[in-house]
């Protein structure tokens, strides 16, 4: 026979688990099962650049409230072996700390991502969009700049180093943008220095739509929609610029 507190206690544990259960369900986190499947030349086919923008705000807001979708990644890496056909292009800087795909809650197939300091466009970039975008048939292409961005840094504090010294010289064009700056225009100063992230994610796109007839093509007959974004460090959101 089971005492009067023994069968307290035991209710008490019911309606925890119950009340567990339901919060889950209530925020979507609840266990279901892992998404398999990838996308196909038919589903690219059928996104349109707009509705791949807005998947790509919603992954983001699933990332942010720390809600990513469950995935079988052994399935998608074997249901992709055969080809591939991703919505979209994603250039970001090489920051580590900006993991590009969890970012948008995407999977294996889903994105093609390049990475490079400073999140610029040379010749071997713009021909990677280009492949991805006239070739593999993506619909959206995204420069994507950062809270606190090093190469940003070191281009303003007119860093000479090696290599960095050319990496560095795609970044200068942002900084003369930014002369109008009502502040402190030093590294120490935050806000100085995403203004001048977010004028490089913009001049990186005014140079790929120059230097590369094909994705400014594609883009005038609404094949394409190219976005510049930034992403905030502290909450891993990313707001889209204008």
């Amino acid at each position: 026979m089971f005492t009067k507190k023994t069968i307290n206690f035991l209710s008490v544990i019911a309606i925890s688990l119950f009340t567990f259960a339901c919060t889950n369900a209530q925020n979507g986190s609840y266990a279901t099962d892992p998404v398999k499947e990838v996308l196909t030349k038919e589903k690219q086919d059928a996104l349109t650049p707009q509705e791949v923008l807005e998947g790509l705000k919603a992954g983001n807001e699933r990332y942010v409230n720390n809600d990513l979708t469950s995935r079988d990644w052994q399935a998608q890496v074997a249901a992709t072996a055969a080809g591939q056909f991703p919505e979209a292009v994603i250039i970001s800087c090489l920051d580590s700390r900006v993991p590009v795909e969890q970012v948008f809650d995407k999977g294996v197939g889903d994105v093609f991502v390049g990475r490079i300091a400073g999140n610029n466009v040379n010749t071997d970039m713009l021909g990677s969009i280009e492949f991805g975008t006239a070739v593999a048939g993506s619909k959206v292409v995204i420069i994507m700049g950062h809270e606190s961005c090093g190469a940003v840094k070191s281009a303003i504090d007119d860093v000479q180093v090696g290599n960095i010294t050319a990496l560095l010289s795609n970044i200068k064009p942002a900084i003369a943008m930014t002369d109008d700056y009502n502040g402190e225009q030093t590294v120490a100063n935050g806000d100085y220095v995403t203004e001048v992230v977010n004028n490089n994610v913009r001049h990186t796109i005014e140079e790929m739509r120059k230097n590369s007839p094909i994705i400014a093509e594609l883009e005038r007959n609404g094949d394409i929609l190219i976005a510049g974004a930034f992403y905030d460090l502290d909450t891993g959101k990313v707001t889209f610029i204008d």
